[in-house]
């Protein structure tokens, strides 16, 4: 296994390097500790020179004007674009593009000339609704939102919570029940508009986040065109569920950037501070956290690309994906708690972009499915079977 990059995805990873250190890093000295959006003007330049790099619309298709990246390279990127302090959920400020909804590819045609492509574009904002209040790590068996067919349309009735942006924007995908067992076989994924009669949001739910809310929904007799029904009737967990598993490299890559800048600023810290006469890189509890953090760094970061790899020559790779979203959020986790020892004080100011990791790095070993469902799943491929 090799998993030096090539010269190619190495040209790419520099560049993405350059692009933080000298082009976002030096923003963030302006802004408010909590911010996740850059001034209109900034995110503008930022987002032409990206463009100018061939590296617009992360995630997008080639056919669709995306760079049309491997999962490798997606994630040596991602292991860059989060080492700044609002990295972990506004990645390089969302300069580089992309698309949020990636189900809306396998749409039909009317449907990705109404939704995809205006999206792509960026005329139309979108959401992504499937948790509920009885629960997010089950769907499958969670979900009670119903949806009924009534001739050419279906009804739905039911409420989704921790929805981002669903206030603010204007079109959503939803999944619903369309059958009575409470089973995967029953689960259908809608096309909605959240100007439509019954699309209500309740409330925001403020989160640990920075500068973020989520939101609670509620359909009430939402009609909802045949025609908007994304896949098959019934289908609709699987289309969850595949993109999902694509998509936990990326998230797992993201959340270990972090974790690489803290190191690097750790051992700058404490080659410069000193203690009791003597530099804080000599005292024997500070060399070990350093060595506790290369190892959780390298080791997450190997299972990341083992994944991508595997993913990339067309494999298998539900157990390895798992284990890499598992592995990065909580090596990441462990590094930013160390590392705020380390810089004492200091360490839980806003003067320093720890605090802020900290809270939002505890959020990332439940989004994307929590640590408990991670280690479910790779038990079941490791055991073999299916447990209730």
């Amino acid at each position: 296994m090799d998993f030096k990059l090539d010269e190619e995805q190495q040209a790419v990873v520099d560049n993405v390097r350059r692009f933080v250190r000298e082009e976002v890093v030096p923003l963030e000295m302006g802004l408010d500790p909590d911010a996740d959006e850059l001034p209109h003007e900034d995110f503008k330049r930022l987002s032409d020179k990206v463009r100018a790099m061939g590296l617009y619309a992360l995630d997008v298709p080639e056919e669709f004007g995306g760079p049309g990246l491997d999962l490798v390279t997606r994630a040596a990127m991602a292991f860059e674009m989060s080492q700044h302090r609002a990295g972990l959920y506004a990645p390089c400020y969302g300069t580089f593009g992309g698309v949020g909804l990636l189900h809306l590819f396998s749409g039909s045609e009317e449907q990705k000339k109404k939704y995809l492509e205006p999206l792509l574009r960026g005329e139309l904002t979108s959401f992504f609704a499937l948790t509920e209040p009885s629960g997010g790590s089950d769907p499958a068996r969670a979900i009670e939102t119903r949806a009924v067919q009534d001739g050419d349309e279906w009804v739905l009735n039911g409420s989704k919570l921790y929805i981002s942006g669903a206030d603010k924007a204007d079109f959503g995908i939803t999944f619903a029940r369309t059958g009575s067992e409470k089973s995967r076989d029953n689960i259908t994924c809608f096309i909605i508009e959240s100007g439509w009669p019954g699309f209500h949001v309740r409330r925001v739910v403020h989160t640990m986040r920075s500068s973020h809310y989520a939101t609670e929904l509620q359909y009430e007799n939402l009609r909802v065109p045949a025609a908007n029904v994304l896949g098959e009737v019934g289908k609709g967990f699987s289309l969850a569920s595949g993109s999902l598993l694509r998509e936990r490299l990326p998230y797992a890559a993201l959340s270990l950037g972090p974790a690489i800048r803290a190191q690097e600023m750790c051992i700058q810290w404490i080659k410069d501070r000193h203690v009791f006469g003597a530099p804080l890189a000599s005292k024997q509890a500070i060399q070990w956290m350093i060595v506790d953090n290369e190892m959780d760094i390298r080791q997450a970061r190997w299972v990341v690309l083992d994944a991508a790899q595997k993913a990339d020559r067309g494999e298998p790779f539900r157990m390895e994906a798992a284990m890499a979203k598992l592995a990065a959020t909580e090596a990441a986790g462990r590094v930013v708690d160390r590392a705020i020892q380390i810089h004492g004080g200091a360490g839980v100011t806003k003067d320093f972009p720890f605090e802020r990791w900290y809270r939002e790095l505890r959020i990332r070993r439940i989004g994307e499915g929590p640590s408990e469902v991670q280690r479910l799943i790779m038990a079941r491929e490791l055991i073999g079977g299916s447990f209730k």
